[in-house]
C-alpha cells in the first residue's frame, strides 16, 4: 500500500503546503454574526443586534449592493432610549423589535409606552408608539442617523472609516461621498432635522391608548426600492410544502424556501438568469461552486434556477484560447489544517455538467438543454485535457495533490456527462466511461489506506503516492455518486466492502456529533470543534452524507444524521448557518453557533430541501416518462408528506406512511412509477 503523506510538502504558488492556505491579512476579526438579526432580500440587507438600535458597530446597517446606506439610525422617546424586550424575525427580509419606556412619574413599574420597530431589507423601518397611560402623554421623538456609505469587505477588515456629514434634504438627511450617496426620508416629515448632529426631531400627542407611527425610507440617492429577486411573480422554486408526524419537517421546508428565495440574485446583463449568492452576510455575490451545489439539491423544487445558475457560469467560462479552456474560474478555499487551499473553480467545473445531467432528469426543457450542452461539453473537455495521460486530478499547480472529493467529482462528472453526451448525440462518452474504469480500479487500490480499523480512504494523495490519511467529512463525496437514467444511482468509487466501512466510520461518535458531521474526526490531528474545515459541522456536507448513506443503504447512519440536522435546525429557529460547532451533543445541550458563519446560507437553505426529498426517495426520469421512489424505509421522522413539487414540469406529490411506504398524490400526466 502507499505511505503516509509526510512533511515533504507540494508547494502551493511557492508555499510549503503545510503552511496552511493563503489567507488576506485583515487589520481587525470578522464581526461576528451568531447573535445577528438578519433580515435579507437581496440586493437589500439589513443586520442589527437583538437590541434593535443601529448603533454603527461592527456589521449593523442597511445595505444594498454590499454598501452601507445607512449605519446608524437610534431612537429616544422623552430623552431616553427604549428598553429592548423582544426581537424576532418575522420572515427572511423582515423584523419586529419592540422596546418599553415609563415616561409617567410615578406611575410605578409598568411601562406606558411600548415602541415596536419593524425593519425591511428593502430599506424601510416602520416606528409606532403605542401608549399604555391612562392620560394623555406629549413625547418628543428623535431619530439620530449616520452612515460611512462602506462596502462590506471593508467593514469586515475593519476599515470603514468615520461617519460622513450630513445635509438636510427635503423631509430628511443625506451623505454624499466620492463612492455613492444614500438618503433617508420620514413620514410625516420631522418638526426638525439638524444635518451637525444627524438628528430628525417630532413631537407628538398621545391619548390614552393612542399611538403613532413613523416610517424612514433608507435609499441610494436617487434610487427606488430595492426590488428583491426573490420577490418575483415568477420564482424559479417551487412553493413546495411538507406535512408530518414532526412539525419540525414543515417549518424547515417552509424557512428554507423563504431563505432560497431571499439569496437570489440576478445576472445584471441578462435579467431573465437568476442565481443564489452564497450566504449572508460574507457572501452576498456568486461563488459558482456554492451556486451549483445549491441549485443541484433544489431540483425538487423545479429546473429553472439550475437553467439561470449553469446560464451565468457558462458566460464565465475561460475561452478556446485560454490556458484553461473549459474552466469555470472559482476562488481559493481553506481546506483545513493537513491540506492546501482548494481551488473551486475545480469543483464547480464538475459540477457544471452533472447539474445540467441530473436537470435532464427532472424534467429540463429540451430548448435549454440544447443551449447549455455545448458549455458542459467544454467542461468535460477541461476534464480530460487536465488529466492528460494522468489517472488522478490533481490540483492545478506543479506536484498539486490529488484530493479524495475531486477525484469523487470528476468520476460523478464523467459518468453522467458520458450519459448525457450519449443521449444528446454526442462523441466522448465512451472516452469519459474508460477513464472512468480506470480511476475506480486505481482509487480503490492506492487511495485506502489499510488499518486494524478496517481501513479508511485518504483525504489526498501526492504524486509520489505519499496519502494525507486524516478521516473528514470530506469523504462523504465517494457517496454522492449521482442520477442516471431508470431511478439509477451511479457507481461508486469504493467496492462494498469499503463503502460499508465507509458507512461505519462516518457513523462513529468521531465523526457524528449527534448535531451533524464534523469536518474532520475528533480523534485526528488538528481537530478543532470550531475549525472551518478541520472540526465544524458543515450543513452541507452532512446532507450529502444523509443522501449517500440512504442511496448505499445504510439507513441506520443516514437516519441518524438527519435527527441530528433536525434537531439543530430546531435549535437555530429552522434556519440553518452553513456550520456550527462540532461539539458533542449530550442531554439538554444545544449547538454552538460559529461566530463566522453565514446565516442564511444558500447550501444550508437547499440541505432542507435535499434531506426532506431524500427520505421520500425521489429518482426522475423525465426523458423516460418514470420517477422511481425509493424512500427510507426506517421512516426516521415518521410519516411525511411533500406536496409542490415539481418533476417533468408539473406539480408532484407523494407520501410516505410510518412504514416506509410511498405514495404518489400528484404527479405530471402521463408520468409512469418506475420499478
Amino acid at each position: 500500500m502507499s505511505r503516509p503523506y509526510g512533511s515533504s510538502s507540494p508547494t502551493v504558488e511557492g508555499r510549503p503546503a503545510s503552511a496552511g492556505p493563503l489567507i488576506p491579512h485583515r487589520s481587525t476579526d470578522l464581526p461576528p454574526t451568531h447573535t445577528a438579526i438578519v433580515c435579507v432580500g437581496l440586493p437589500g440587507l439589513a443586520i442589527s443586534t437583538e437590541q434593535g438600535q443601529l448603533t454603527g458597530q461592527g456589521l449593523e446597517g442597511f445595505y444594498r449592493a454590499g454598501r452601507r446606506l445607512l449605519s446608524r439610525c437610534q431612537v429616544r422617546v422623552a430623552g431616553h432610549e427604549p428598553l429592548a424586550v423582544q426581537a424576532r424575525s418575522t420572515a427572511a427580509d423582515r423584523a419586529r423589535f419592540v422596546g418599553t419606556l415609563r415616561v409617567s412619574p410615578g406611575a410605578g413599574p409598568d411601562p406606558d409606552v411600548v415602541v415596536e420597530r419593524t425593519r425591511h431589507a428593502d430599506g424601510i423601518e416602520r416606528i409606532r408608539l403605542q401608549s399604555t397611560a391612562h392620560r394623555s402623554l406629549r413625547l418628543p421623538v428623535e431619530v439620530s442617523l449616520g452612515t460611512d456609505l462602506a462596502d462590506l469587505s471593508e467593514i469586515a477588515s475593519g476599515r470603514a472609516g468615520a461617519e460622513l456629514p450630513a445635509m438636510v434634504r427635503g423631509s430628511g438627511l443625506c451623505w454624499t461621498s466620492s463612492r455613492g450617496s444614500a438618503s433617508v426620508t420620514a413620514d410625516p416629515p420631522p418638526a426638525d432635522a439638524l444635518a451637525s448632529a444627524g438628528l430628525l426631531r417630532w413631537e407628538f400627542e398621545l391619548p390614552p391608548g393612542g399611538s403613532v407611527s413613523v416610517e424612514l425610507r433608507v435609499r441610494p440617492d436617487g434610487a427606488g426600492p430595492a426590488r428583491a429577486a426573490g420577490k418575483a411573480a415568477t420564482s424559479p422554486l417551487a412553493a413546495a410544502e411538507a406535512t408530518g408526524d414532526q412539525p419540525a419537517v414543515q417549518a424547515l421546508l417552509r424557512t428554507s424556501i423563504k431563505d432560497l428565495q431571499a439569496l437570489l440574485l440576478r445576472d445584471p446583463a441578462h435579467p431573465a438568469d437568476m442565481y443564489l449568492a452564497a450566504g449572508v452576510p460574507w457572501r452576498c455575490g456568486l461563488a459558482p461552486a456554492e451556486a451549483l451545489a445549491a441549485a443541484r439539491m433544489t431540483l425538487p423544487l423545479g429546473t429553472r434556477l439550475a437553467v439561470g445558475t449553469l446560464r451565468t457560469l457558462a458566460r464565465t467560462q475561460y475561452p478556446d484560447d485560454a490556458p484553461r479552456s473549459g474552466m469555470i474560474p472559482g476562488p481559493r478555499r481553506d481546506a483545513g489544517v493537513h491540506l492546501p487551499a482548494s481551488c473551486t473553480g475545480t469543483e464547480a467545473t464538475l459540477l457544471f455538467p452533472v447539474l445540467l445531467a441530473e436537470a435532464r432528469r427532472w424534467g429540463l426543457p429540451e430548448q435549454d438543454m440544447e443551449e447549455l450542452l455545448p458549455a458542459a461539453e467544454r467542461c468535460l473537455a477541461w476534464l480530460r485535457t487536465t488529466l492528460g495521460e494522468g489517472t488522478y486530478l490533481g490540483d492545478p499547480q506543479p506536484g498539486g495533490l490529488a484530493r479524495c472529493e475531486f477525484q469523487a467529482q470528476a468520476y460523478r462528472a464523467a459518468l453522467l456527462g458520458a450519459d448525457l453526451l450519449d443521449a444528446c448525440g454526442r462523441p466522448g462518452g465512451t472516452g469519459l466511461r474508460q477513464w472512468a474504469d480506470t480511476l475506480r480500479t486505481a482509487f480503490r487500490n492506492e487511495f485506502w489506506i489499510d488499518d486494524r480499523g478496517g481501513g479508511r480512504p485518504a483525504a489526498a494523495r501526492a504524486p509520489d503516492g505519499r496519502l494525507v490519511p486524516q478521516l473528514g467529512a470530506a469523504a462523504v463525496h465517494l457517496l454522492d455518486t449521482g442520477l442516471m437514467g431508470g431511478g439509477r444511482q451511479a457507481p461508486g468509487l469504493l467496492d462494498k466492502v469499503q463503502t460499508e466501512q465507509l458507512a461505519r466510520l462516518l457513523g462513529s461518535p468521531a465523526m457524528d456529533s449527534g448535531w451533524g458531521l464534523r469536518g474532520l474526526g475528533a480523534k485526528e490531528a488538528g481537530y478543532n470543534p470550531f475549525g472551518h474545515r478541520s472540526g465544524a459541522v458543515r450543513v452541507h456536507e452532512t446532507a450529502i452524507g444523509v443522501t449517500g448513506l440512504a442511496a448505499a443503504g445504510y439507513e441506520k447512519e443516514a437516519g441518524a444524521l438527519l435527527r441530528g440536522l433536525l434537531a439543530a435546525a430546531e435549535a437555530f429557529g429552522h434556519r440553518l448557518p452553513e456550520m456550527y460547532a462540532g461539539e458533542q451533543r449530550s442531554d439538554g445541550s444545544a449547538p454552538v453557533p460559529h461566530p463566522a458563519a453565514c446565516r442564511p446560507s444558500a447550501t444550508a437553505a437547499a440541505a432542507g430541501v435535499l434531506l426532506l426529498t431524500t427520505l421520500a426517495g425521489i429518482r426522475p426520469d423525465a426523458p423516460a416518462g418514470t420517477v422511481t421512489l425509493r424512500p427510507v424505509s426506517s421512516a426516521p421522522v415518521g410519516e411525511i408528506g411533500l406536496t409542490g413539487l415539481r418533476v417533468a414540469g408539473a406539480p408532484f406529490s407523494v407520501r410516505v406512511s410510518r412504514l416506509g411506504l410511498s405514495l404518489v398524490e400528484e404527479a405530471a400526466e402521463g408520468l409512469q412509477l418506475g420499478a
